[in-house]
């Protein structure tokens, strides 16, 4: 191939990658900024529904699957952490939440649990991070773990996702 038909070619080619979420990007991924290590007690309000960071508890939520909402200053604790939180609608269907327990059964660093009133039905969330889903078999959910969990925009990456908060709402 010539160097001008390449030439033309690299544009449509870096389109096509960026409109199916090539170049390692995922598509509908929002990003925001928090500092980290703001402790706080009692109810807060977020930003985002459900929260990708900002104040929290001073204890965390342990990690695991949860049959309850979470209490979202616990949960955002774990982001800081480095875990990935994965909230559905709670009136998902069966099998969807099936697929989702699959999707972190051996992960460390995760979080399922139903969460009343989101934008979408699944969303995956992450310091700093969020993509909203409508089923729970779309692949961007393993691509959003795989980059997340115990990521880079983790401020306290590896700090532990077991020995606090083990409860629910």
């Amino acid at each position: 191939m010539n160097r001008t038909r390449l030439t033309l070619l690299l544009p449509v080619l870096a389109v096509s990658l960026a409109a199916c979420g090539g170049g390692g990007g995922i598509e509908g991924l929002q990003t925001f900024t928090y500092p980290a290590g703001d402790h706080r007690s009692g109810s807060l309000v977020y930003a985002e529904n459900p929260p990708a960071g900002g104040p929290h508890n001073a204890v965390w939520q342990n990690c695991g699957v949860y049959a309850q909402p979470l209490y979202n200053e616990y949960a955002v604790h774990s982001l800081e952490h480095g875990a990935v939180w994965i909230t559905y609608r709670p009136d998902l269907d069966a099998a969807s939440v099936d697929q989702l327990k699959k999707l972190v059964d051996g992960r460390p660093y995760t979080l399922l649990s139903p969460f009343p009133n989101l934008p979408s039905p699944v969303v995956a969330s992450a310091w700093g991070a969020q993509v909203k889903v409508d089923k729970a078999d779309d692949s961007r959910l393993k691509t959003f773990l795989d980059k997340y969990e115990q990521g880079a925009t983790a401020p306290e990456r590896g700090a532990a996702c077991s020995g606090g908060y083990g409860g629910t709402q």
